[in-house]
């Protein structure tokens, strides 16, 4: 039996291959037969080009029907996809292109240039563009290809695609994630959210993460349904579309955004049966509010790159506020305490994971791995949290530093090491704040030096857009006179979590 990722979705596809699959917001469609054969030309794409079986194929692209056949296309190659958020800057590109040595590297192209110095750079041979409206070399190089390809004989264990997550450490680590890690995932998922025939996908989420390449797509293809195919979220287009859709997955910023338009009400949601919120915590009163104005109930699950979900409210049954619901079948999760034994209903501790949904490990990093999983192969998530008597798990908090804002990763260390090196700060802490539409509002601590430079909010903001993506520039940049610290001399961020939990700003 073939294990590779791209037959598992294909034998969901539906008996009329003309069925839609992608439905696009100037009403051209792409059917399920047209996903197979532009999958077909990128796969052998690949194989022309001289990629082999397990080559990295690195993509910086913005969402397109073309950006998803590539991915496909890749998949069913067997080559790993690794995707890249658009908004990266060419530091951090180099960064990925050199820990992942991958054979091909696909460009927007407003940026083919940079990237041919940065592939040069990274000593990456091969660089196309892509551009969201179909255009570029990659698509030109591919008309001409064969649309028949015989997908390439995978084993679950081979690796399908490579995410970067954030850590603590300032260096982003490569989640090496395999065929059987997202058809697993996409299985369960199908199932749990009682996936039938007639939905349709309102897709608003960017394609270069989990949630939007992999959950809201693999759910969708593995159960034959139209995606109502959009670009980008936007709360007024989604007020034009929900009346044709049943299904909706977001971040708790779709949500916020939605409730602020005076037209979201039950009539407009006349017509779905779900709404999935996750990558983030939804807060309480948008739980309320959303069901109060529509409804419905928003479904709030919990998962990482690493793992895919995790747990997720029940479709049947009671969706609980404050609460990410229980774990998913085929996952097991435990809270452990400090001594990592296994702790009681209630009690909060480390959240620890196992199934087949977990990840591989972290790309060219075995200590690393090996540090994050338990002996029995239970994978320390670093989140906090605790199971209630009816195995409903709420997330507490996260044991490490990351900051999650709009769905989106950050990592304090890379952003503290910047402006550290900006004239006039002495020294920074980087926290997230509670913030109404983006979950979490990345803000920067400052202490500025007495070396006589005088660093402001606006000359530090301007010593870091030209080396960050822009979501992870803080939304605020409060001064301090210096940072609290425990004894052992390390920064106490609860301390100005709390200190400032009123100071972040839009």
């Amino acid at each position: 039996m073939n294990e590779n990722l791209y037959a598992v979705l294909a034998a969901g596809f539906p008996a009329d291959p003309r069925a839609p699959c992608l439905i696009l917001p100037d009403g051209r469609r792409y059917g399920y037969a047209d996903i197979e054969r532009a999958s077909a030309r990128y796969a052998n794409l690949l194989v022309e080009a001289g990629t082999k079986q397990g080559d990295r194929i690195a993509v910086q692209v913005e969402k397109s029907p073309e950006a998803l056949f590539v991915y496909l296309g890749c998949v069913r190659a067997g080559r790993v996809f690794l995707p890249m958020n658009p908004a990266y800057q060419p530091r951090e590109v180099e960064y990925f292109l050199r820990d992942a040595e991958p054979s091909l590297f696909v460009c927007r192209p407003a940026s083919l240039a940079a990237a041919r110095a940065l592939a040069s750079a990274a000593g990456v041979a091969r660089v196309h563009d892509l551009g969201m409206h179909g255009e570029g070399s990659l698509a030109e190089a591919a008309v001409g290809m064969s649309d028949h390809f015989e997908t390439v004989e995978c084993v679950g264990g081979d690796l399908a695609a490579i995410l970067y997550t954030s850590g603590t450490t300032g260096r982003s680590k490569g989640a090496m994630l395999s065929h059987r890690n997202l058809a697993s995932n996409a299985r369960v998922l199908h199932r749990h959210w009682g996936f039938r025939a007639g939905d349709v996908l309102l897709h608003m989420l960017p394609t270069f993460h989990v949630h939007g390449l992999f959950i809201a797509t693999h759910c969708a293809m593995l159960n034959g349904s139209p995606m109502l195919f959009e670009p980008r979220f936007d709360a007024d287009r989604a007020l034009e579309l929900l009346p044709h859709a049943t299904v909706f997955m977001g971040v708790p910023t779709y949500y916020t955004r939605l409730l602020a338009e005076a037209g979201l009400d039950r009539r407009v949601c006349a017509t779905m049966r779900l709404f999935i919120s996750g990558s983030a915590p939804l807060l309480p009163d948008t739980f309320r509010e959303f069901r109060a104005r529509t409804g419905h109930t928003i479904l709030e699950r919990y998962g990482m790159t690493e793992t895919g979900m995790l747990t997720s409210n029940p479709y049947e049954g009671e969706r609980r506020e404050g609460t990410v619901g229980p774990a998913l079948p085929a996952t097991e999760l435990r809270v452990v305490g400090e001594d990592g034994a296994p702790l009681p209903r209630g009690e909060l501790g480390c959240i620890e994971v196992r199934g087949e949904n977990i990840f591989q490990g972290y790309w060219r990093m075995p200590e690393k791995t090996r540090e994050e999983f338990a002996a029995d192969g239970f994978f320390r998530t670093g989140d906090m949290g605790c199971i209630d008597a009816d195995g409903y798990v709420t997330i507490a908090g996260r044991s490490k530093d990351l900051i999650i804002t709009g769905g989106l990763n950050v990592y304090p260390k890379e952003i503290e090491a910047l402006i550290d090196a900006i004239p006039g700060v002495r020294e920074s802490a980087v926290i997230g704040l509670p913030h109404p539409d983006f979950g979490e509002a990345v803000t920067a601590v400052v202490v500025r030096s007495r070396d006589g430079a005088e660093a402001s909010a606006e000359s530090i903001l301007a010593g870091l857009k030209a080396n960050l993506a822009s979501f992870k520039l803080p939304k605020a940049v409060i001064f301090a006179e210096e940072l609290p610290r425990n004894t052992m001399g390390k920064v106490q961020k609860n301390v100005l979590r709390s200190r400032y939990g009123g100071d972040a700003r839009a």
